[in-house]
């Protein structure tokens, strides 16, 4: 970020996953994150579904910009394995893992990240340490399930390129393949919480020995009890806190002691976890989102060089002039730039309040005060219309 191209690499201390440590005790610098316009301040770049604008902003707007981008870990195979063996609040995987056992294996879907991470994808990376040490434990009865709860099943095609050409050979269709919450017979009640939350999972998943759940980490509302409790169960669980109550109750998604969703997630994960022996490995992502070409999306606009304004006006111009199909084969087919920072593995909670730290250490920058409006660009992709169209449902979500 050019806000922070001369600053002196920062010392990163991690550990602290407490509520609104954010931007203060996770120590990644902020400075030059929130920036208040004057009158003579350039246009602000924003995305507008498949198009880009630059709009002029009146003086005293803030507009928040991206932290600087923790570097990635020189050796991320190796950082997943230290994690396996070493984990928080449970036995190493190598451990658990014995000939004769069920094994079933979740994935993340293709909802996240976005967009779409270079290749070789984090999933292929845990699948293949995974699936490596469990041939080594003499486990044969394994399957992979993509958790997709009701999102729209992956195509062999983007399964292929989440999971690898080596997984993706060896165990598509009949041992890696989407969860189904709608197949007749394929689904277990586990039970309900206190509340009547209803806790209902893939009949694989619930009936193995070991579960082992391989997440990507993007933003704090992900993984944790949600990985297993949501990617894997159907719509007579997913109503209990899908729905517009549990939304309108929810301060932010992202800060999980203030999020009706997260708690509820917990709630049902108390269930899960009493009734499956689940391993979960988890991994966070920087937010390098875009390659030093396009570095310009991220940089504060009063700090772009003539070669940022030329590449704005480039990608402006030539967007404006493409048809729309043509621009989001474009779009969708540029990967993101993200690697990997933090790797925990073991028991859900324990893992994921590890996880938590490096979220709000990499993506939280503090805002100090409120604000009577607030503009956001509404750019061409969600968790929804991956590889597809941002219809207009999907923009009033956004929104």
């Amino acid at each position: 970020m050019a806000t922070h191209a001369h600053s002196p690499a920062p010392v990163f201390e991690f550990g602290d996953p407490a509520p609104n440590a954010v931007g203060r005790k996770a120590l990644v610098p902020h400075d030059g994150c929130v920036v208040e316009l004057e009158k003579n301040s350039a246009p602000r770049l924003l995305w507008y579904g498949e198009d880009l604008l630059d709009v002029k902003m009146p003086a005293g707007t803030r507009v928040v910009y991206p932290k600087p981008t923790i570097p990635g870990l020189a050796d991320r195979a190796g950082a997943i394995r230290h994690a396996i063996a070493n984990p928080e609040g449970m036995e190493p995987l190598a451990a658990l893992l014995k000939p004769g056992i069920k094994l079933t294996i979740a994935i993340d879907d293709i909802s996240l990240p976005l967009p779409k991470m270079k290749r070789p994808d984090l999933r292929q990376t845990m699948l293949e340490i995974v699936l490596d040490l469990a041939a080594a434990k003499g486990v044969e009865d394994i399957h992979v399930i993509i958790a997709t709860s009701f999102h729209r099943r992956l195509t062999a095609a983007e399964i292929r390129r989440a999971v690898g050409n080596r997984v993706f050979r060896s165990y598509y269709p009949d041992r890696l393949y989407n969860h189904d919450g709608e197949a007749p017979g394929g689904m277990v009640e586990l039970g309900s919480t206190e509340r009547g939350e209803r806790v209902r999972l893939n009949r694989r998943a619930a009936e193995s020995d070991l579960l082992v759940y391989c997440n990507i980490n993007l933003v704090p509302m992900d993984g944790g009890n949600k990985s297993v409790g949501v990617g894997l169960c159907d719509y007579a669980a997913l109503q209990a806190h899908h729905n517009p109550q549990t939304i309108l109750a929810c301060d932010s998604y992202f800060d999980h002691a203030r999020s009706a969703l997260t708690q509820s997630c917990d709630r049902v994960g108390e269930i899960v976890n009493r009734r499956l022996k689940v391993f979960h490995i988890e991994t966070v992502l920087n937010n390098a989102m875009f390659d030093p070409r396009m570095a310009f999306f991220t940089k504060n606009e009063d700090r772009w060089t003539a070669l940022d304004r030329a590449s704005f006006r480039a990608a402006q111009f030539g967007l404006a002039k493409l048809p729309r199909a043509a621009k989001r084969k474009i779009l969708f087919g540029v990967p993101a730039c993200y690697d990997l920072i933090a790797a925990h593995a073991g028991e859900t909670g324990a893992a994921h309040a590890k996880t938590l730290a490096y979220c709000y250490a990499q993506y939280a920058a503090p805002v100090e005060g409120a604000s009577d409006v607030v503009v956001f660009g509404v750019p061409f992709i969600s968790p929804y219309n991956v590889n597809s169209i941002l219809n207009p449902l999907l923009v009033q979500v956004l929104g």
